[in-house]
């Protein structure tokens, strides 16, 4: 069965949009997103994009603050700072990546935890390893939110992970093997240095591949019935497009297909619920 996220994605912003309706009147404003953009990555701007169609949709004021590739750690900070002082502005999104010159993680320190809609400071990594969460990144949670809309119970069975992002593997072995609402599932998180990965992935009830490489899964390292999440996109060459290439995930879709009981394409899967969540995370934010 395939795993439709365009469409479950789609049922949510239609649900935000009510609920922000409400917020709105509450506020007597819109909820307010404010993302910063560095540089110029044609990736980062097709996903900001994105983010902006999503916030006219559902009725959010999307604000885009945009700098050169050469700004300095100190006009970001300074620009953040004031996003942090203005009581208007209820989420700060950071876009990644940053060009080389500027730490990430040490500017999205500089965002007011309550305003942190990507769940990437140290304070919301804290308390969502505590198991009191505030704002969880938005595609774990967004794969949470697929497996509970299909109806998929997580308690006792057994879940790999690969790759272990701090926006993704990591926050999702963690929410998985934790004691809330349909989670309490055995957790195997593996990585680049784990040793005959295919021992861990042909054993998994769940397998979640979010490595950033092409077809890293295949049919043969998959359970006969396994739920598989294929959180990667990767543009790979084919010239029988226009546009010279086509998107994959980072699992063989074609030989996968045949062993899954329910997997998500690439397009079309995980990708739409992240912005999906994204939007449920400013929601949040103005309650904060």
């Amino acid at each position: 069965m395939l795993i439709d996220g365009k469409q479950i994605s789609k049922n949510i912003m239609e649900e935000l949009s009510s609920e922000i309706k409400t917020i709105t009147s509450k506020l007597g404003r819109a909820p307010y997103l404010s993302i910063i953009l560095i540089g110029n990555n044609p990736a980062s701007e097709v996903y900001v994009r994105e983010k902006l169609k999503a916030c006219k949709y559902v009725g959010i004021f999307g604000n885009l603050t945009r700098f050169d590739s050469s700004a300095s750690e100190e006009e970001i900070e300074s620009d953040i700072k004031k996003k942090n002082d203005n009581k208007d502005v209820d989420g700060i999104l950071l876009q990644l990546p940053l060009p080389d010159h500027l730490d990430s993680e040490k500017l999205i320190e500089f965002i007011d935890p309550n305003k942190d809609v990507d769940g990437l400071t140290t304070e919301n990594i804290g308390l969502l390893v505590s198991g009191n969460p505030r704002f969880v990144p938005a595609t774990p949670l967004g794969i949470i939110e697929l497996i509970n809309r299909m109806g998929v119970e997580l308690k006792g069975r057994n879940v790999v992970i690969v790759g272990r992002s701090k926006i993704v593997g990591r926050p999702l072995s963690i929410i998985m093997s934790g004691k809330g609402a349909n989670s309490n599932a055995t957790v195997t998180l593996c990585h680049s240095w784990t040793s005959n990965l295919i021992d861990f992935t042909s054993q998994a009830d769940v397998l979640i591949v979010s490595t950033g490489s092409a077809n890293t899964i295949n049919g043969s390292m998959i359970k006969k019935g396994a739920i598989v999440i294929d959180v990667g996109i990767n543009k790979i060459e084919d010239q029988t497009k226009k546009s010279g290439y086509r998107l994959v995930g980072d699992v063989d879709f074609d030989s996968a297909k045949t062993k899954a009981s329910m997997i998500t394409p690439v397009p079309g899967g995980v990708g739409p619920m992240t912005i999906a969540m994204l939007m449920k995370n400013v929601s949040l934010s103005t309650q904060l």
